[in-house]
């Protein structure tokens, strides 16, 4: 209780007037210290995204559309009492972490709606999306039929790939063909560790020991808890100039595909019966790399023209 009173007397009395003290030394308010003296991406935003607590107006503004945030942050410089004319700078860079704030958490909204969106197979787009999929895999071996044993040979579990597709639903086709369509180009690349001639040798299921299709299902959900959890926000806020988008949640999918690919190569498993293994220790490599504030998962990938528009 004693402890209970302290904290509450601390925050209340004492940590306003060191922030007053502070503000008169330096003649500058919090958010012009972080954004004066913190440079620009992960580590600028998420000390601003933490000023939320300091009023109810940064509450507010992180709860508003895009478009409004421009208001908000004069309603910002007005209650702070800062004069744009001659901090015009603070503006801009608010803006730049307000957009990004906001566009997270409009990400996660948009995401978690396709992932709730069931696949369904009386819907011409959903159908046309899976047969895309295994043209795309198996371009020299047509599909006998829409349910099919041929459907295990790409990764699915059963004859019917929908039911694959229950807990990441239409999220997990998209980022099915989008991976493919990146990974076959990047495999044989310059850049590559492949020859294309080797990467078609290791491409299915028992030369790389692990089922394309249900692995990628298994990566969107990877990708996705990351997202959910808020570990994405330092590559997110570095990669992206404003708002992240779908496209780079895309990209991010893409990616961690590829450094499992590698990953799993590396850890060199006995079989399948080590996946659960080799994911977890994946995943909290991944979020290791993510605590750094500079981190960028995939700094130089460019947004490819085949990615799918949702």
């Amino acid at each position: 209780m004693f402890v209970q009173v302290c904290l509450y007397f601390y925050c209340k009395c004492l940590w306003r007037c060191l922030k007053f003290v502070v503000r008169k030394l330096t003649g500058q308010c919090e958010l012009q210290r972080i954004c004066y003296n913190t440079k620009p991406g992960a580590a600028r935003t998420m000390k601003i995204g933490n000023c939320r607590i300091l009023s109810s107006r940064l509450q507010t503004s992180v709860s508003v559309h895009p478009d409004a945030i421009e208001k908000t942050i004069d309603d910002i410089m007005e209650l702070k009492r800062i004069n744009p004319d001659i901090n015009p700078q603070l503006g801009v860079s608010l803006q730049a972490c307000l957009l990004q704030i906001v566009g997270y958490r409009n990400l996660i909204a948009e995401v978690e709606k396709l992932r709730r969106e069931p696949y369904d197979s009386e819907n011409p787009q959903h159908e046309e999306m899976l047969l895309k999929l295994w043209k795309c895999l198996k371009p020299n071996s047509p599909l006998k039929a829409r349910i099919s044993k041929q459907w295990c040979e790409i990764g699915f579990q059963g004859d019917d790939p929908k039911t694959d597709f229950r807990g990441m639903g239409l999220l997990g086709l998209y980022n099915l063909v989008n991976a493919w369509q990146y990974l076959d180009d990047f495999f044989f690349s310059p850049l590559s560790q492949f020859s294309k001639a080797e990467w078609e040798k290791k491409k299915f299921d028992k030369a790389i020991g692990y089922s394309f299709a249900i692995v990628g299902i298994n990566i969107t959900d990877l990708a996705y808890n990351l997202l959910v959890s808020g570990a994405l926000k330092t590559h997110f806020y570095n990669v992206a100039p404003e708002a992240p988008t779908l496209t780079h949640f895309q990209q991010t999918f893409c990616y961690l595909m590829h450094e499992f690919h590698k990953f799993w190569i590396e850890e060199d498993p006995l079989d399948i019966m080590e996946f659960n293994r080799v994911r977890e220790k994946f995943h909290k490599r991944i979020l290791k790399q993510l605590q750094n504030p500079e981190m960028a998962l995939c700094p130089h990938f460019a947004a490819s023209e085949s990615l799918i528009n949702m």
